[in-house]
């Protein structure tokens, strides 16, 4: 069927205002962070343990002492509510973005990088959405909009591919269920890498006060950033798995073979080592922290290394794939 270039026309509007709104979401977002009442609770706490360690406070409070937040609703969280209602709106147009892209073409709309991009980005920023409902952590979207925004311009401008049908080695209904696998995997990683890395910062001022005196404090609680990578983890781990073992399958209809050690297909198991690596050592009392942290950050590097670096740089059977 030929292309709509209408619809194709329309993809792109909708995936460039998206990402506009994003970055409109991004700077509401870093508002509330730096003047927002839960970066000065947070603050203020870590003040508070600092001086009961070098004795300079009162006595310390009970142990599970819950700290009441502050009822005030000043002008940064009003700004923040309206950051997290542009978010929503954003993900409603990039949604719109890659509907049309799959009406234009007539096929699932991922079937080369740009595509592939658009669609991860997208599922990053719904899962965030689902962990605001769950935890308190709203005014910490500027971190997770970031690379979401580097990646939708990096995708826009240097990775954009004009609406076109597949070729036919990827002419299969296996486009849909492996490759919609590796998306959403993909696309979730990025909150627990995110996650990982503010734990890091978080667990080193714990540790030594002194340090990211003006940054770290405004974090969530190291326990709330450590649940939040792992709970998500954990709902991406089978999902990418899955897109894994759907590959090999697809590969032996395709070429005969179920492995061959093709680069996207040695790093994408590189990944899935470090993450099931991670599962193990989070489930372990002794790599609990900030060891953990740092594997799960492996684990995003290698995501993020197969999907740009082999794409485009080294050759092999996914080089079709590439923008």
């Amino acid at each position: 069927m030929p292309i709509n270039e209408t619809l194709s026309q329309y993809s792109d509007y909708s995936y460039t205002t998206a990402a506009a709104i994003y970055v409109l979401a991004l700077m509401f977002a870093l508002i509330e962070q730096g003047f927002g009442a839960k970066g000065r609770l947070a603050a203020e706490r870590s003040k508070q343990k600092a001086r009961e360690l070098v004795g300079a406070g009162g006595p310390p409070p009970a142990y599970g002492t819950p700290v009441e937040p502050s009822r005030e609703i000043g002008r940064p969280e009003r700004i923040g509510r309206m950051g997290a209602a542009l978010l929503v709106l954003a993900a409603l147009l990039h949604l719109a973005a890659i509907v049309l892209r799959g009406f234009a073409v007539h096929r699932a709309p991922w079937g080369n990088l740009y595509e592939y991009g658009m669609a991860t980005t997208f599922i990053a920023v719904v899962t965030w959405l689902v962990i605001m409902r769950k935890f308190p952590v709203r005014h910490l979207t500027g971190f997770l909009l970031l690379p979401v925004v580097i990646l939708m311009f990096v995708n826009g401008t240097m990775l954009y591919t004009t609406a076109a049908p597949v070729q036919p080695a990827l002419q299969s209904y296996w486009l849909i269920i492996h490759v919609s696998a590796a998306i959403i995997g993909s696309g979730v990683f990025l909150v627990p890498g995110v996650a990982s890395v503010l734990y890091l910062f978080r667990a080193a001022h714990d540790d030594n006060p002194a340090k990211f005196a003006k940054f770290a404090p405004k974090l969530p609680a190291a326990d709330v950033l450590d649940r939040i990578a792992y709970r998500t983890t954990i709902f991406a781990f089978p999902i990418f798995t899955f897109g894994v073992l759907c590959g090999a399958v697809w590969a032996e209809a395709a070429w005969g073979r179920f492995w061959g050690w093709d680069p996207k297909e040695t790093v994408a198991f590189v990944a899935w080592v470090v993450y099931a690596a991670y599962l193990h050592s989070r489930a372990t009392a002794g790599w609990r922290g900030k060891r953990a942290a740092i594997i799960n950050i492996v684990g995003f590097s290698a995501t993020i290394f197969n999907m740009f670096f082999v794409n485009l740089v080294t050759s092999g059977l996914h080089s079709y794939a590439g923008g």
